[in-house]
């Protein structure tokens, strides 16, 4: 890979655009340095100061799978699925959140560590279901189940719908006893909790399509109908309250409220339903100055929460269950790019332009995500500059990581990583400007191995009929 040296763009005494120092963001004491709290444990540099996963360096995956790739780690993804069910033991139910990231083996791995699977469409159940989860380990979200979708699962002996909405209630009862069958289900409300996330990920006060409010008695009238309906088995509650979350007061609020629907139906219909969702939404490290909770911590957190609840209420503490995707899968992986265009403006920034960008990470330009990025190819002594990290679609928008620093001495042909890109970055790629949506390589013990293979010329051209 070239190594030649380009301009020489600004450094961190610059000044950014909206006019505040760089040094708020000052440059790391060792820019080679791989921040453990941001990278998947098997992640370090070899002799040669090549970034390695699982005892493979990262020179030979570009040449093997090419760029941009997805690596994972698939002994870190096995590591934080065990933690979690080891967190909330037998007397807890864990989910994983199949839309962070969900393939074939990524299933098998979750069966063979003990967890569930939450799937939201007819194609996360498909896949579940082809790599051989039993059913009734599956809970089926989503605010508009199609009545195919509902009909599959059913017939497939789901082990929970989670009802969204009062037109569900009846279409999944009318489905259900259609096929003879009754099925386990909960209520999904809303608890009017305003989370510290980001709007468009932000799920539980009123005003947003998800789940059935609190506010006004709508949701104590869903769980009545629906108690009434022979075909339903109401089981539970379910509450989800957005995501990337690090405070843990949301949730304390989000159970007293849930906790004080439970009452209501215990005193009302004299059943005491004995499951409680509360949802996933806990946050990761994207960068250093992001600090999550351990799964222990939470598992502790949640479980004191809920039990001081119910003995208030005096009621029987119901069965907790959880929902971690984002929390067990973005830390696994980083996206492998190679770096093309490198163009110092001055006085401002240097923008380093990647072999992929908005196709596989839409997270910045939708959400503003931070992210952080890291030579990857090589180590280097150069002196750090401010750098924004841009793709190569026809979008000013198309940004990966907007400020970070790395050598000045940075030039095309160089591989670059960017950490913690397991949740969501895979899921809501795209083929905007028909870009082939990057592959997905799992790591383990030296070996690696393509989980989810690169789209093709030949795969976009077979869907255009025309």
């Amino acid at each position: 890979m070239s190594r030649s040296a380009h301009p020489a763009g600004p450094r961190h005494a610059d000044v950014l655009p909206e006019g505040r120092s760089v040094a708020s963001a000052a440059p790391p004491a060792d820019p080679n340095a791989l921040d453990p709290k941001v990278w998947a444990q098997t992640v370090a540099r070899n002799a040669d100061g090549v970034v390695t996963v699982g005892g493979v360096d990262v020179n030979a995956l570009a040449a093997q799978v090419g760029t941009p790739a997805y690596v994972l780690d698939e002994a870190d993804f096995r590591a934080r699925a065990r933690a979690w069910r080891t967190a909330f033991g037998h007397d807890a139910d864990v989910f994983y959140a199949g839309k962070a990231f969900l393939s074939r083996a990524v299933v098998r791995w979750l069966d063979e560590e003990g967890l569930n699977l939450d799937v939201c469409s007819g194609g996360e159940l498909a896949t579940a279901l082809s790599a051989g989860l039993s059913p009734d380990r599956i809970a089926f979200h989503g605010n508009n189940k199609t009545p195919a979708e509902i009909r599959r699962a059913v017939e497939a002996g789901v082990g929970r719908i989670v009802l969204d909405s009062f037109q569900e209630i009846v279409r999944v009862a009318h489905i259900a006893r259609e096929l003879d069958k009754r099925q386990r289900v909960q209520i999904r409300v809303t608890v009017g909790v305003e989370a510290h996330t980001h709007e468009f990920i932000a799920t539980a006060h009123e005003d947003q399509k998800f789940g059935i409010p609190l506010a006004g008695g709508q949701a104590a009238e869903a769980v009545r109908r629906a108690l009434q309906l022979d075909s339903l088995d109401v089981i539970g509650i379910h509450s989800h309250i957005g995501s990337q979350i690090f405070d843990m007061s949301g949730f304390e609020v989000a159970a007293h409220r849930v906790v004080g629907l439970l009452k209501d139906i215990r005193d009302e219909h004299g059943v005491e339903l004995p499951e409680i969702d509360l949802g996933g939404g806990l946050g990761i490290a994207y960068t250093s100055e992001d600090d999550p909770r351990e799964p222990h911590e939470i598992a502790k957190a949640l479980t004191e929460i809920v039990t001081r609840e119910c003995e208030s209420a005096r009621l029987r503490t119901p069965r907790i269950s959880v929902e971690p995707g984002r929390a067990i899968a973005g830390p696994t992986t980083f996206t492998l790019y190679e770096v093309g265009t490198v163009k110092p403006l001055e006085g401002l920034r240097t923008y380093v332009s990647v072999d992929g960008g908005m196709s596989d990470n839409i997270r910045t330009a939708l959400y503003d995500a931070e992210y952080s990025v890291a030579l990857a190819s090589r180590t280097s002594d150069a002196e750090p500059m401010l750098v924004r990290v841009v793709g190569k679609h026809c979008e000013s928008g198309d940004i990966v990581v907007k400020d970070a620093f790395l050598p000045a001495d940075l030039a095309p042909g160089d591989l670059i990583a960017v950490p913690a890109t397991g949740a969501y970055c895979r899921s809501m790629a795209s083929n905007y400007n028909h870009a082939l949506r990057p592959p997905v390589v799992a790591v383990r013990d030296g070996e690696a191995r393509v989980i989810v293979r690169r789209e093709s010329e030949e795969d976009l051209l077979r869907l255009d009929v025309g």
